[in-house]
């Protein structure tokens, strides 16, 4: 049985990293399954990537496997044993085709809309520039960075390490039943992010719930060049 379902490319990863009161999350806290902190904190990150080379069950998806996605989503961690799985619970996630969101809504049971989007990625001596754009109520967000040049490992314990490593999504079914897939990817690289900009309507995106986070700026912006990954066919249902 093959266990990889998708496997691709996630390249020039922007997260925005937002700290917020953990009320703000329960409601969307799958159950078995605890939130995560980070110094004390919790926190959502506003999430703009390049989805490349993307197949189902190694067979590539044609037209369909190069898009943007723009996602919100929060860290949680959950107790198999004496083993911690440290995961990641998403509110929404935002690709272009409506084939893609329909397909990962059916297999995921996730939240997955269809909306225009769009990505301006460039290089020069010394800087790299990336900007992710999406549209929605006719009105176009984005989030962008100003990156250097080159990548470098990341630190143990700051929140570049906290950020990345959760290796884990969860997904809510209902009040009583959850769902876990496994993440595969190495550590990834970081970029040194010199200036960013943000311009996103929360509360048409991500509901009422989320709307303060307009008029928040971010703790951190943090970026990663990326690598290939793959997602498990299989399912843990708890």
């Amino acid at each position: 049985m093959i266990d990889t379902f998708l496997p691709a490319r996630w390249e020039n990863l922007i997260m925005a990293n937002f700290k917020v009161s953990p009320e703000a999350l329960k409601p969307y806290l799958p159950a078995g399954v605890k939130l995560d902190f980070y110094q004390n904190a919790t926190y959502v990150s506003l999430v703009g990537f390049m989805f490349k080379k993307t197949s189902l069950f190694n067979i590539p998806i044609p037209l369909l496997g190069t898009f943007e996605e723009i996602n919100l989503r929060f860290y949680v961690k959950r107790m198999e044993g004496k083993v911690e799985k440290r995961g990641v619970v998403f509110i929404n996630e935002t690709v272009p085709y409506k084939a893609v969101a329909w397909l990962a809504n059916k297999l995921y049971r996730e939240h997955y809309i269809a909306i225009p989007t769009k990505n301006s990625i460039s290089t020069d001596n010394d800087s790299k520039r990336i900007k992710y754009d999406w549209k929605i109520n006719k009105a176009w967000n984005h989030i962008a960075v100003n990156t250097e040049k080159d990548n470098e490992q990341m630190l143990p314990g700051r929140i570049e390490e906290f950020i990345f490593e959760h290796y884990y999504g969860y997904t809510k079914i209902n009040d009583c039943t959850s769902q876990e897939y496994k993440v595969n990817h190495p550590r990834w690289m970081v970029k040194k992010v010199k200036d960013y900009s943000i311009h996103c309507d929360f509360k048409a995106m991500y509901g009422e719930d989320f709307a303060f986070l307009s008029n928040q700026q971010p703790d951190s912006v943090i970026v990663a060049e990326g690598s290939n990954v793959s997602v498990n066919w299989k399912r843990v249902k708890f």
